[in-house]
């Protein structure tokens, strides 16, 4: 009679169980469409929370990626500073002027002078001081328009008058370069088109640590991602974009460029090579794949590290669909995580429910010789 008692319950219990593995807490069906949980989203410029849908990973998708990339607003050209003649002077730059058979006009002791202190500074109101002439007007003149007009101007004092002028330091026009570059800080504007490749070149060059895959350049307030890396690999012209005075340069460290591995494998980080990695080469270099318990249906990319988190699902139970996982860019701290498989999470969800419940009426049971 008490082993009849027994039974029931314990028939009970294990049924419930059973149907409470469906619905086992933290599970993930592959036909969801929108995250569990609520993210930090952007809305209407603030940060809020919100669901965040799970997009297929479909051929449409990556070709309407591949196309929004390549067409994804470039940085503006900056307006042409210099016009047809060259440099254009401005303030603070300094002018070093040479008058021939007038001694007195020049810098006394000139040849011993070091080049940082030779010369007159321009104002900033773009003017300079210079003998007999007094305010003499050169903000946004060439070498040359500011040397005719202090020809014309001494020419009242002095008979054929023979001077030179030319900048000896050119500090009205820099841009910043700044993180993996060998000697970041200021570089001056003293050609008539600086380029991100002269300017990472005059800092003396990235160094090993560098990633010229995601460069950024900030610009007015705004920042534009940049891939040097395709104009060495590929010549692509595009990204050699010419530089604007005020500019900020910025190469990062390689060592950001991770993806993380998560789920039904080994947790680990895994390194961009040069920027670039596909989930179907992230799933390949993945170690401790635990293929008896992981599920090919459920393989998510979440991508949180964006104002607008983003999750891609693939069914890669399909050979196929490793196609679509090599067309597939990942982006640096990407998650992708390799969901479990049924049975499974059947298995986790008894090992969960069977000690605390069903294991002491087993031991009654045993007990009571049933």
């Amino acid at each position: 009679m008490s082993s009849s008692i027994l039974r029931k319950p314990l028939l009970m219990i294990l049924l419930l169980a059973l149907g409470g593995c469906v619905l086992a807490p933290g599970m993930k069906r592959s036909d969801d469409k929108q995250s569990d949980l609520d993210l930090p989203i952007m809305k209407d410029g603030h940060l809020a929370t919100g669901k965040v849908p799970v997009v297929p990973l479909t051929a449409q998708l990556i070709v309407e990626r591949e196309n929004a990339t390549r067409q994804a607003i470039a940085v503006p050209k900056p307006e042409e500073a210099m016009q047809d003649g060259g440099y254009r002077i401005g303030p603070h730059d300094r002018l070093l002027v040479t008058v021939w058979e007038h001694p007195e006009l020049n810098d006394p002791g000139a040849e011993k002078i070091a080049p940082d202190q030779a010369g007159k500074v321009v104002d900033d109101d773009g003017t300079l001081y210079y003998p007999y002439v007094g305010k003499l007007a050169v903000g946004g003149k060439t070498v040359a328009e500011v040397r005719d007009q202090l020809t014309r101007q001494l020419s009242h004092y002095f008979k054929n008058v023979k001077l030179d002028v030319r900048v000896i330091s050119f500090l009205s026009r820099r841009v910043y370069v700044v993180g993996e570059v060998k000697s970041p800080g200021i570089q001056s504007m003293v050609d008539n088109r600086l380029t991100i490749a002269e300017a990472i070149s005059r800092a003396g060059g990235s160094t090993p640590e560098s990633d010229l895959s995601h460069i950024t350049l900030s610009r007015e307030g705004r920042t534009y991602p940049v891939d040097l890396m395709a104009l060495y690999e590929q010549g692509s012209g595009g990204e050699n974009i010419f530089l604007k005075e005020g500019d900020v340069l910025n190469i990062p460290d390689r060592h950001e460029n991770q993806v993380f591995l998560m789920g039904e494998i080994k947790q680990q980080a895994l390194q961009m090579n040069k920027g670039r990695l596909s989930l179907a080469q992230a799933l390949a270099e993945a170690s401790g794949v635990n293929f008896d318990t992981s599920n090919p249906e459920d393989i998510y990319v979440i991508r949180a590290a964006q104002a607008q988190p983003e999750i891609f699902h693939l069914d890669g139970e399909s050979p196929d669909a490793m196609v679509l996982a090599d067309r597939f860019k990942l982006q640096p701290h990407d998650v992708v995580y390799i969901g479990s498989a049924g049975v499974t999470r059947w298995s986790r969800a008894m090992n969960q429910l069977i000690p605390s419940t069903v294991g002491q009426f087993m031991t009654r049971g045993a007990f009571y010789g049933f």
